[in-house]
């Protein structure tokens, strides 16, 4: 009995954790432009621009891209979940949490929690914005829960990494340069161009890194194509990724604190 009162309260902690830091999302316009608008406006260029130079096979170049821009998306967040947590814990937010009678891990899964709610509003707009730009899927009910499954992981997997960064950075540059390596990923893979097209060296990094395979399967669940073995290699890469990055932010959170 004690147990269970015990997790009903850390799930009311997370709770009242979440919507503290869904509030910060609201209000910071910077987050709202980079997050959401920014693939956007990529979308937009790379589709009406340089949409017709590219060959991909697709009669849409914008079913192609799709889905490497809702991984960009996701990158984008990144930084910002590693910028607030440094907030929180040069101002010491941290530390007055846990002199209150909540679950100590409550207030990092608090911005946990909010990464994946704020990332999965903003692809839901990103989508949107695909349909009126000509998007189209034969994709059914399961595939899409699947589809939401793997961005969610992907989520959860960027955001332990930012963790550590925030947690451990000494300064304010230093929790947003995890950022940049991040977005270098989708922009190096099968994300805008089939791999095939490019050199050598390139096309072995990008058919052998974590974006590639996620890429993929994202893309043949929203055609009913077979997804074959990618979805696996996909699945290990997040999996394998965020239960090393919970970890150490884990360890980095309680040494920190």
């Amino acid at each position: 009995m004690e147990t269970i009162k015990m997790r009903n309260y850390f799930f009311m902690d997370m709770g009242v954790m979440l919507i503290r830091s869904m509030r910060h999302v609201f209000r910071s316009l910077d987050t709202i432009i980079t997050v959401t608008i920014m693939p956007i406006a990529m979308m937009l260029l790379f589709v009406y621009v340089l949409g017709g130079a590219i060959k991909t096979g697709t009669d849409k170049y914008v079913n192609y891209l799709l889905p490497g821009i809702l991984l960009v998306a996701i990158a984008n967040s990144a930084g910002y979940v590693s910028y607030r947590l440094f907030l929180d814990k040069q101002r010491g937010i941290f530390e007055r949490f846990h002199s209150m009678p909540i679950a100590r891990s409550a207030p990092l899964w608090g911005h946990m929690l909010t990464s994946l709610v704020s990332n999965a509003i903003s692809l839901v707009v990103i989508i949107f914005v695909a349909f009126l730009m000509g998007f189209r899927s034969s994709a059914g009910m399961l595939s899409w829960l699947a589809i939401a499954g793997i961005l969610a992981l992907f989520t959860l997997t960027l955001t332990w990494i930012a963790a550590i960064a925030g947690l451990a950075a000494k300064s304010v540059d230093g929790a947003g340069v995890i950022a940049y390596p991040i977005h270098f990923l989708p922009l190096i893979s099968s994300a805008f161009v089939p791999t095939k097209s490019m050199p050598a060296g390139v096309k072995a990094f990008a058919e052998h890194q974590p974006v590639t395979p996620i890429v993929e399967t994202i893309r043949a669940l929203l055609y009913n194509k077979p997804v074959g073995n990618q979805i696996w290699v996909a699945l290990a890469w997040c999996i394998t990724i965020m239960f090393c990055a919970y970890l150490c932010a884990m360890r980095v959170y309680r040494k920190r604190l």
